[in-house]
């Protein structure tokens, strides 16, 4: 996770084969810094120097009133070009693809990939990457990799943070906060503590106990794969990833 270009140089100078990052609208972490387009630039020549790929995503779900930027900021990676785009929306995808013939297309797990039929759809339009959805069993993830061409990669999350939502398709934010998940921008209320309380006795807060660590009765514990990583290889996973492009570098 590269939440800036500093960021982005840890996490090539520790090992990683590519990174993740943003410019700074269109990707799902409004609040990560992100990476103007000289840095950018920067960014690809610091990675490629050093045997590492650098991949922009473009995974927010856009409106009608954001197209005219979006082909704008098409119009500026076809300058600074990244190893991939990581993409959700099939307008998006289709944008890319016009400004930029040549980009190399992941698509993003905003999709919500569960199933082998959607990964050869999406094949059929460029796509080279599936980064599956995070609620498949190991299992389902067995089950489409014998389902898919062979030459079509699969990526899954193996740290960082779980929406409590499908594939991060959340509402809570924008409800509570009127900051949009969808739109890179979530409060993440989902990690809120919280009390019930019931309709005929106002005042009175009952908690709700979860564990020990907390009431957090929204959204399941971080995802933490370390301890899974050669069941992941077996099931055919090619690349795994890391979330977190809003913490530190000590974090990364």
């Amino acid at each position: 996770p590269a939440g800036n270009l500093e960021k982005l140089k840890y996490a090539v100078n520790y090992g990683a084969d590519a990174v993740y990052c943003a410019l700074d609208r269109f990707g799902m972490r409004a609040s990560a810094g992100n990476l103007s387009p000289e840095e950018l630039k920067e960014a690809l020549d610091y990675a490629h120097q050093r045997n590492s790929k650098v991949y922009v995503t473009l995974n927010t779900m856009p409106r009608d009133i954001e197209l005219s930027d979006l082909r704008e900021y098409a119009k500026i990676l076809r300058q600074v070009t990244p190893d991939a785009f990581i993409i959700s929306d099939p307008g998006v995808m289709d944008i890319i693809k016009t400004e930029i013939p040549d980009a190399v297309l992941h698509l993003s797990t905003q999709a919500s990939t569960v199933n082998s039929a959607s990964i050869n759809f999406w094949k059929k339009f460029g796509v080279s990457r599936v980064v599956l959805a995070r609620e498949l069993s190991l299992e389902e993830i067995r089950l489409i990799r014998q389902n898919i061409d062979p030459e079509t990669e699969l990526e899954c999350f193996v740290h960082g943070a779980m929406c409590v939502s499908y594939s991060g398709r959340c509402l809570l934010s924008h409800f509570l906060t009127g900051r949009d998940a969808n739109q890179g921008a979530c409060a993440h209320p989902c990690r809120w503590k919280y009390y019930v309380v019931e309709e005929s006795r106002p005042g009175e807060y009952m908690p709700v106990f979860e564990n020990e660590r907390g009431t957090f009765i929204y959204n399941s514990k971080d995802l933490c794969m370390i301890e899974h990583i050669p069941e992941l290889i077996e099931a055919g996973i090619d690349s795994f990833k890391i979330e977190g492009r809003v913490k530190n570098e000590l974090y990364v």
